[in-house]
C-alpha cells in the first residue's frame, strides 16, 4: 500500500519502452521492488513486493485528467508501469485475472492510495484530495505467471470473480469510507494481505 508523507528519492517517474520487458513476482514486500525488469522502487517499505508487483492505470482515465488539468499526461506520469487501454480498471474486481500478451498472467489485489511523492510529481495544488475525490486510483496486481510484455500487447480478462468487491470499493474503504472495509473480505485470498488486515482490525475495533 502507499501512505502519505513520502520524501527523498523516488522511483515514481516511469518512461514508455518499445521492446519487451520481463515481468515476474519480485519477492516479499520490504525486500523486493517492482515486478518489471529495469523498473526502480526506492521506498521498499511502502511500495513493491509480490502483491504490488505491477501498477496499472487506464489511458482513458489519464485522458479525463488531461482535460481537467489542461496539460498533457504521458503514460507513466502517475507512476504506473502498465498503462492499459480498453479496460475498466476502476471497476475491476479483486481477484480478477488479466492475460497480457501470450504469457503474462496478473491478478488484481488492491487500489493505490495517493501520497506526497505523487503530489510532488504532479505539482498540482491539493492533488491528494482531488485524486481521492475522483475515486479513480488504478490497480495493483500480483504476477501469477511470469512472461514478457510489449507495448500494444492485448489484455484479456481470463477470470472475473462472482463477488462485487471492485477497485472502486476497495479505494473507498481505504480512504473515505472505512465502514465498507469488512465488505472487502468477500474477495477472499486474492485481497492484498495488508488490506485484509485493515478490514480485520476495523472489525475488531467495532466489536471492542
Amino acid at each position: 500500500m502507499e501512505y502519505p508523507g513520502a520524501t527523498g528519492s523516488t522511483g515514481i517517474g516511469k518512461q514508455p519502452v518499445d521492446g519487451p520487458v520481463a515481468v515476474a513476482a519480485p519477492g516479499p514486500k520490504g525486500v523486493a521492488g517492482s515486478g518489471l525488469a529495469g523498473d526502480a522502487v526506492v521506498n521498499l517499505q511502502h511500495h513493491g513486493g509480490n502483491d504490488q508487483a505491477v501498477y496499472a492505470y487506464a489511458r482513458e482515465d489519464l485522458d479525463v485528467w488531461e482535460k481537467e488539468l489542461g496539460r498533457a499526461l504521458p503514460a507513466g506520469l502517475f507512476g504506473e508501469n502498465l498503462t492499459t487501454s480498453g479496460l475498466d480498471v476502476t471497476y475491476a474486481r479483486i481477484g480478477e485475472r488479466w492475460r497480457v500478451g501470450p504469457q503474462l498472467l496478473l491478478e488484481v489485489t488492491s487500489a493505490r492510495i495517493p501520497c506526497m511523492t505523487f503530489q510532488g510529481r504532479l505539482g498540482e495544488p491539493r492533488w491528494i484530495k482531488r485524486f481521492t475525490q475522483a475515486g479513480v486510483p488504478g490497480a495493483y496486481l500480483r504476477v501469477l505467471e511470469p512472461g514478457e510484455i510489449r507495448a500494444g500487447d492485448p489484455i484479456t480478462v481470463e477470470h472475473r470473480p462472482d463477488h462485487d468487491v471492485t477497485i472502486a470499493l476497495a479505494f473507498r474503504g481505504m480512504t473515505t469510507e472505512r465502514e465498507v472495509l469488512p465488505r472487502l473480505l468477500e474477495a477472499g485470498p486474492a485481497l492484498h494481505p495488508e488490506l485484509r488486515e485493515w478490514a480485520l482490525k476495523y472489525i475488531r475495533a467495532q466489536e471492542a
